[in-house]
């Protein structure tokens, strides 16, 4: 029974922890189960497989839709839509904090306010202006779209790691931050790279080495990030997710 009872608990666990990875990335209605470390855990692991399947969404939608700027813009729509758009706000509220120059609570302050700055609205702007041009043509396929995706949702898991502190005692940041196991990390890492060899044709190893930089960029962006706030909030996690898309698209884009 204590057998029976341990695998139901691990399975109840993934159930609760698939379904937090969903509601937190997806606009997908998806009723919440229970919420605590375990689950939060769990949730920012599943979050490379999250974007993997965004990406595969978006890829189909891309290759039916014509290959133009429209065709790009649309495809890149959809993706906003399918996330609430809440990445890009966490870019918009981290690019502000970032530019104030401020560091500690006073960078946090400047980060929960309300508004956008000026910081905030050009970094969304050259954002989507980006990933719109890296579709437009046939400069990429669909496993360029989904490793970009995964990529990008994978940076949500480095910056949950062992180890990095959440910049404050409440908000997503405290319930995520070091909750993601390195091993974890690295098995995603080479997942999707291993799917990156699929995503620039007639060479196996651009794709995968476009990962590696970006991930490596991802580390060195959250070292910045946290020495800045003094930890991972929810808008770092946002802000993460939508610079390590944006890098991996367009680097996948200019060497095929």
């Amino acid at each position: 029974m204590t057998r029976i009872g341990s695998a139901r608990a691990v399975i109840t666990t993934l159930i609760d922890s698939v379904r937090l990875a969903v509601t937190t990335l997806t606009v997908l209605p998806v009723r919440a189960g229970r919420i605590d470390r375990g689950t939060a855990a769990g949730a920012m692991a599943l979050a490379p497989l999250i974007g993997a399947l965004l990406g595969l969404v978006l890829g189909g939608l891309h290759a039916l839709l014509p290959q133009t700027l429209l065709g790009a813009a649309l495809t890149v729509t959809a993706g906003v839509l399918l996330t609430r758009g809440l990445h890009l706000d966490g870019l918009a509220d981290s690019v502000d904090a970032l530019g104030s120059y401020q560091k500690g609570p006073k960078a946090l302050e400047i980060m929960k306010k309300a508004d956008i700055g000026p910081f905030g609205v050009a970094a969304i702007v050259l954002i989507l202006l980006l990933q719109a041009s890296a579709l437009t043509g046939n400069s990429v396929n669909i496993w360029a779209i989904v490793t970009a995706w995964a990529t990008g949702r994978l940076g949500i898991s480095i910056a949950c790691r062992k180890g990095v502190p959440a910049a404050r005692p409440e908000g997503l940041g405290a319930l995520v931050a070091g909750t993601v196991p390195y091993p974890v990390i690295a098995i995603a890492a080479l997942l999707i790279g291993a799917m990156a060899t699929a995503a620039v044709p007639g060479t196996l190893w651009a794709g995968p080495a476009v990962v590696a930089a970006v991930i490596a960029a991802t580390f060195l962006l959250l070292k910045h990030a946290t020495r800045r706030f003094g930890g991972i909030t929810g808008d770092v996690l946002g802000a993460t997710t939508e610079l390590a898309t944006t890098a991996t698209i367009v680097a996948l884009a200019l060497v095929s």
